[in-house]
């Protein structure tokens, strides 16, 4: 174990791939073929499957599970108990591995507590997913979505404040242009 940290109940598989810098809590589970990149943080309990691909200094709360097809970007935050399924339609009774969905979340995007991710989306850079929120579809870069199923309700800056319609972060003074795709800082 060279470059990262982890707790002596961390059970981590020869193979995975860890970055110098990352630290794992108690009771964590990185199987086989993961990849975590540098400088992250797992809290207590997190789970991520050898086909999960985990960005720099992205920062993982208690409680959560990394499936096979997820890939969280760089400086990703994921609230605690936020859930990522794999399939869209399990059935105990029906095997579905050739069927599990690959879900990305953009650079700086942000997962709120008890969040649901259905499996097969695109969540956009600097997003914000609202606590208890469920995903059901793709979202837009810099928007900010709540509810179940998840709605748009506003727009967010890459510092995570909540944008006025003048677009403009009040803790950073960026300016922001909405486009087609979304959301994106003015040049």
């Amino acid at each position: 174990m060279t470059g990262y940290t982890a707790h002596p109940t961390a059970e981590i598989a020869p193979g995975a791939d860890i970055g110098t810098g990352t630290r794992i809590w108690q009771h964590c589970i990185v199987l086989a073929g993961a990849r975590i990149g540098r400088d992250c943080k797992l809290g207590h309990n997190v789970f991520v499957e050898g086909g999960a691909t985990i960005g720099d200094r992205v920062i993982i709360k208690d409680n959560v599970c990394i499936y096979d097809g997820v890939s969280l970007a760089d400086e990703v935050f994921i609230g605690p108990n936020a859930v990522f399924t794999n399939v869209r339609t399990p059935r105990a009774a029906v095997p579905r591995k050739t069927e599990f969905g690959r879900t990305t979340i953009g650079r700086g995007a942000t997962i709120g507590a008890n969040a649901t991710v259905v499996c097969g989306y695109t969540i956009g850079d600097y997003a914000m997913i609202g606590a208890g929120a469920v995903v059901t579809g793709d979202v837009a870069p810099h928007a900010l979505v709540a509810g179940n199923p998840a709605r748009p309700i506003g727009w967010v800056s890459r510092a995570g404040e909540i944008l006025g319609p003048d677009l403009v972060c009040p803790r950073s003074g960026e300016k922001y242009v909405l486009g087609d795709a979304g959301l994106a800082l003015a040049r």
